[in-house]
């Protein structure tokens, strides 16, 4: 055993090749925070920027989308609420000032809005105008222009909070999310031969029936590294060639597939022993890029 540690110092390992005989575990690695989830959450916070949030309200629509669906539909009942709220407030304020709520059951008199007497008779008005249920028994008189310019407005809002609110809702629901749930990657890579050439490979597999068209593969290595300048570059990202020229990145997916990245001099893990591949600090992303059959998105 002395010499065995003379010889190829500490790091080696003792196989007991007679039959029956377990063989030793594979080292068991220290869990590392990851820059890409394996759901493809990435744990990127960015701090210290000065106007973030307004930035955001700026691009009020992608906020919205991005947004979880509990804050989605939150958000969604909040500003209807608020907006119903608002104009039948609107309406019942029309008929306090010129006092069709005195005259609710007066039949000689004619009133800006009939058979309004309250607020929860406004509110069933505005409801039935935004909705374009029209019951017929509440209605708009001719006597009443403000009333007539209040439509107009209601009708414009309301036509724009429908569009925003609806077609977030809409982009949000039609997006393939959920989708990655059925693309399988192998949970881990290897390094073999493959046609006589030192290869790192896995795979990906679709579970669906359903098609992804144009469907492409990349990869990248994400890596600190320092440049001959001393400059350190923490989060460094590097191509790996996974069949760019030959056209093997682009995936007819219909069946498990197995990706090849070639170990040659234009490989960054060329230079790479099997001792320092372990002890390296780097993270493989893999972006699997298509349109799904069904969504078109």
């Amino acid at each position: 055993m002395a010499a065995l540690r003379r010889k190829f110092g500490e790091d080696y390992q003792v196989v007991n090749t007679n039959r029956g005989a377990s063989f030793p575990s594979a080292p068991v690695k220290k869990k590392r925070q990851r820059f890409v989830e394996k759901n493809g959450r990435c744990n990127v916070q960015h701090g210290n920027l000065v106007g973030e949030t307004s930035r955001y309200l700026s691009d009020l629509f992608t906020t919205l989308v991005d947004l979880k669906w509990r804050w989605n539909l939150l958000i969604f009942i909040l500003t209807y609420t608020i907006a119903w709220l608002v104009m039948a407030s609107m309406w019942w304020i029309i008929a306090y000032i010129r006092g069709d709520l005195n005259h609710g059951h007066d039949a000689s008199y004619t009133p800006c809005v009939a058979n309004v007497y309250n607020f929860p008779s406004a509110f069933l008005f505005f409801i039935e105008t935004e909705a374009t249920i029209g019951y017929g028994y509440r209605y708009i008189t001719e006597k009443c222009p403000e009333g007539i310019i209040l439509f107009l407005f209601q009708s414009l809002l309301g036509s724009i909070v429908d569009a925003f609110l609806i077609g977030c809702m809409f982009i949000k629901m039609s997006q393939p999310k959920k989708r990655a749930e059925t693309l399988m990657f192998s949970h881990d890579a290897v390094i073999s031969q493959r046609d006589g050439k030192l290869c790192l490979m896995f795979r990906v597999g679709n579970l669906r029936n359903s098609h992804m068209v144009s469907a492409q593969i990349r990869c990248k290595l994400i890596k600190s590294r320092q440049t001959p300048e001393g400059e350190f570059l923490p989060l460094d990202q590097c191509e790996l060639d996974v069949g760019f020229g030959t056209g093997a990145d682009q995936l007819f997916l219909v069946s498990p597939l197995t990706i090849c990245h070639e170990i040659n001099p234009k490989s960054p893990f060329f230079d790479l022993s099997q001792r320092s591949l372990m002890n390296e600090q780097f993270e493989i992303v893999v972006i699997l890029e298509g349109i799904v059959e069904t969504t078109g998105g």
